[in-house]
C-alpha cells in the first residue's frame, strides 16, 4: 500500500496543477517498472477537448513512451474513478493495473454509477485497487467545486 501511496502522492500533484488552472483537479501518472512514463491532469476547459481527462493524457504519454498502445505491465494512478471513456481506453489499451484515489458518484465506471471495468464480456481485464489517498483526493475536488459556487 505504502508503494501506490508513493505515486498517487505524485497523481495528487498532477490533480493540484489542475486546480491551479480552474480545471477539474483529477490527475494521473503511469508507472512501468519504477518509472513514471506518462503523466496528465484535466485540460478539458483549457484545450477545449472533452476527451482532455487526466487519465487519457497519462495513457497517451504512455503509449508514446513505450511506442505501443498496449500498455502490458503498466499501473495508471489516478485521483478519481474513471468515467466510462476512460475506462474505456484502459481495457483497449490492456492496461494491467488501475489504482485510484476518490470515488466518482456522477460517472463512475467502476461501479459506482456503471461497472465498465467489471464487465466479463471483454476480452482484458484490468485490475483494480480503490480508495488510496481518498480523502486527500476528494478534498481537492470539494475545494474546487466549493469555490467554483462561490465565485458564482
Amino acid at each position: 500500500m505504502e508503494e501506490h501511496e508513493r505515486w498517487m502522492r505524485l497523481a495528487l500533484v498532477q490533480a493540484g496543477i489542475a486546480l491551479q488552472l480552474g480545471e477539474v483537479p483529477v490527475g494521473a501518472v503511469a508507472v512501468l517498472n519504477g518509472d513514471v512514463i506518462g503523466a496528465g491532469y484535466n485540460r478539458k476547459e483549457s484545450d477545449q477537448d472533452p476527451t482532455a481527462h487526466a487519465e487519457m493524457i497519462a495513457l497517451r504519454e504512455a503509449a508514446a513512451q513505450l511506442d505501443n498502445w498496449r500498455l502490458i505491465g503498466v499501473t495508471l494512478y489516478c485521483t478519481l474513478e474513471p468515467c466510462p471513456m476512460c475506462a474505456g481506453a484502459m481495457i483497449q489499451g490492456r492496461l494491467s493495473r488501475l489504482v485510484y484515489g476518490a470515488k466518482d458518484t456522477r460517472f463512475g465506471a467502476d461501479g459506482t454509477i456503471i461497472d465498465v471495468l467489471g464487465q466479463p464480456e471483454f476480452n482484458h481485464r484490468v485490475e483494480v485497487v480503490s480508495g488510496v489517498l481518498a480523502d486527500e483526493a476528494g478534498a481537492l475536488l470539494q475545494k474546487f467545486f466549493r469555490q467554483l459556487r462561490s465565485a458564482g
